[in-house]
């Protein structure tokens, strides 16, 4: 895609965090969002900063739990009767679960695999279709994690590889798309740390997922970052975030990875896994 403007973008997660971040950026650029979220206090707060901002009426914001198909199709229905062609599809909705993964229970499994990885995928089989259907092209962001790539830390055993899963499903999908010489870019997002509200998103756990867990006990540490030499900030604003996706889907980046002070956990993770394929190491 050449530019956003005027193009319909979709955006699961997008009445706060890093959802509202790209939201912003978009409308900025003059594309028409939707933003769907699970939390009806955030969706209202956005709709009015969007009146704040001036695109209020280039904005959509709809209730989503992105887990519902029935309920993900009706979004979408929705926002392209009101707004026009889907074009832009942004897979932001997740759940920062943390705990030892030596402890997890079914449901904690259930909960951050049915949010982070099947909620992509219905985003994907649901938001694909339609921009494949109208030949206008397009452009779809998944939004994994920066630890999808880094070296195993503390209390990331669920989180880490739903967000890894995220990063092989758009490079898969890159490649299919391409092979049919579709007009369809790709983006998997993997931010590091980004000021949002992810350390609360125990309190929308679903209550059939409410058990007893580690993984709901919040006074217990979720991983510490990577060292940090310099001292400086690592956390970045969303909206920055937001400016930097618009910028990957305009240049059909396939990744785009907030913070490369994190490269160190990177290839330390990688020098494990070519060690492991050079010769000598398998046996006789």
């Amino acid at each position: 895609m050449e530019t956003v403007s005027g193009a319909v973008a979709f955006v699961t997660g997008g009445a706060g965090g890093i959802g509202l971040g790209i939201a912003r950026a978009l409308a900025h650029a003059g594309a028409k969002v939707a933003m769907v979220d699970i939390q009806d206090d955030l969706l209202a707060a956005a709709r009015d900063l969007a009146d704040e901002e001036g695109w209020a009426d280039r904005c959509l914001a709809l209730r989503l739990d992105v887990t519902d198909r029935p309920g993900y199709k009706a979004a979408l229905d929705e926002t392209e009767a009101r707004l026009g062609p889907l074009r832009i599809l942004v897979n932001n909705a997740g759940v920062g679960i943390a705990g030892p993964v030596d402890e997890a229970t079914h449901a904690d499994w259930d909960w951050g695999v049915g949010v982070n990885i099947l909620g992509v995928a219905n985003g994907v089989v649901e938001g694909v279709p339609r921009i494949k259907a109208h030949g206008l092209g397009g452009h779809i962001v998944n939004v994994a994690s920066e630890g999808g790539i880094m070296s195993a830390r503390l209390t990331r055993g669920i989180y880490n590889p739903t967000k890894a899963a995220v990063i092989s499903l758009t490079e898969h999908l890159r490649v299919e798309l391409e092979e049919k010489g579709l007009d369809i870019g790709t983006t998997v997002l993997c931010p590091g740390p980004v000021s949002t509200n992810i350390s609360e998103i125990e309190a929308l756990r679903p209550a059939e997922y409410r058990v007893a867990s580690p993984f709901r006990d919040r006074n217990r540490p979720h991983g510490a970052l990577p060292p940090n030499p310099t001292g400086e900030n690592y956390w970045l604003d969303p909206l920055l975030v937001g400016q930097w996706t618009v910028h990957a889907i305009v240049n059909n980046r396939l990744y785009l990875i907030t913070h490369p002070q994190f490269i160190d956990s990177v290839k330390a993770r990688h020098r494990g896994i070519e060690a492991a394929m050079a010769p000598g190491y398998l046996p006789d």
